[in-house]
């Protein structure tokens, strides 16, 4: 009897929580069998994997919950590759198909077949996703220590309490919460009150995870040599360092600084064609929305580091915030894009940071030696007229 994976050549998985949509494909590109793969059984998952033709490229988007039957797939000798979501979906409305799980399937099948890699993405191994893992707790529990912190100054500006401490969430200000929350101090009382002491009770749990996070990320990520260098990075601390490296993964897959900074919602798009209007004004240049989140959140928390410690990185946001009167956003994306460049040739020189970059090989001319009067200038054309030869 014929094994019905005997001429399969590529596959595409449609993938959902609980199950997948598999189309394989043989040679031609002619559909040879179609497959439903049940999530829930990681055990009979593995078995059902193992009866696949082994080494056979298996595309699937690269959107939320790949990793883990990524490997379950590289466990069972499968050859599995990620495809990038929004491509894929450009590709889907160009041959105006509807979207199916079942068309979904199709479409990543004959991903394999196409002439380049136009459609797949790096896929992270799994020490890269776990590192990616404690980072990402970190910045979580930042966010929702700054969300909870919001929330007591809002039950504040609700009810007329007012304090003189710089930071109410320092030595003293605690102080002040712990009496205000036993008795409210004759001005919280009910619900304003009970909401008090539960936001309070809530930052402390809060704050204690991420000592706790905080303790093990110094424990498991080590001091290597690439986080000491982006360490010497101004605004980039120990934290931040190691989340650059686990969002990143590798820097060979970024052709230069630019496509690290488009990566990181960081490159500004135009959203004009060109062409003039006569009914609207031109329309600006704006940030990206389709990339790395995590990635932008880290350069510009070095951004507003980098800026507290003054220098060259001051200097830069005051002159594109005015001295910090407008556009104060604006300057730090500003400074956290200078940042890419500087991590990006850190990371790939193997340098450390030095507040005066050396200067490019043959920029500068050896003292003594003159320009040849007849050379080309820097636009490619002669520096004088050329004239007919006798």
């Amino acid at each position: 009897m014929k094994n019905r994976y005997d001429s399969v050549a590529a596959g595409g998985m449609d993938v959902h929580y609980k199950f997948s949509n598999v189309t394989f494909r043989d040679g031609t590109g002619r559909i040879v069998a179609r497959e439903k793969l049940d999530h829930r059984d990681r055990a009979a998952s593995l078995a059902r994997l193992r009866r696949w033709p082994a080494h056979v490229p298996i595309v699937m988007e690269a959107s939320f919950g790949w990793g883990w039957l990524s490997d379950l797939m590289v466990e069972a000798g499968l050859d599995p590759h990620l495809s990038n979501c929004f491509k894929v979906e450009r590709m889907r409305k160009a041959r105006g198909w509807a979207k199916t799980n079942r068309k979904d399937a199709e479409l990543l099948s004959l991903l394999p077949f196409e002439a380049t890699d136009w459609w797949q993405v790096w896929p992270a191994p799994p020490k890269v996703r776990d590192h990616r893992e404690w980072t990402r707790y970190r910045s979580d529990l930042v966010a929702l220590q700054t969300a909870t912190k919001n929330r007591i100054h809002a039950i504040f500006h609700r009810h007329g309490i007012f304090h003189d401490f710089s930071d109410l969430f320092g030595s003293g200000g605690r102080a002040f919460l712990a009496q205000l929350c036993r008795d409210g101090n004759g001005q919280l009382a009910g619900g304003a009150l009970a909401a008090l002491r539960g936001h309070v009770m809530l930052l402390d749990q809060i704050r204690k995870q991420l000592a706790d996070v905080t303790r093990e990320l110094r424990k498991q990520l080590q001091r290597t040599p690439l986080a000491q260098r982006l360490d010497t990075i101004p605004g980039i601390g120990l934290v931040v360092a190691h989340t650059l490296i686990a969002e990143i993964g590798v820097l060979d897959r970024f052709r230069d600084h630019r496509a690290l900074a488009s990566y990181a919602l960081l490159a500004p798009h135009a959203a004009d064609t060109g062409e003039p209007c006569k009914d609207r004004a031109p329309l600006g240049r704006h940030l990206g929305t389709r990339g790395n989140r995590t990635l932008k959140w880290a350069f510009i928390e070095a951004a507003h580091g980098a800026v507290r410690r003054g220098g060259k990185w001051r200097a830069m946001w005051d002159r594109h915030t005015n001295g910090g009167k407008s556009n104060r956003n604006r300057g730090y994306i500003k400074v956290a894009r200078e940042l890419v460049k500087v991590a990006f040739a850190l990371w790939k020189n193997g340098t450390d940071f030095a507040a005066t970059p050396p200067g490019r090989p043959g920029r500068h001319r050896p003292a003594g030696r003159r320009r040849r009067r007849d050379a080309r200038s820097g636009t490619g054309q002669p520096s004088r007229p050329m004239v007919a030869a006798r």
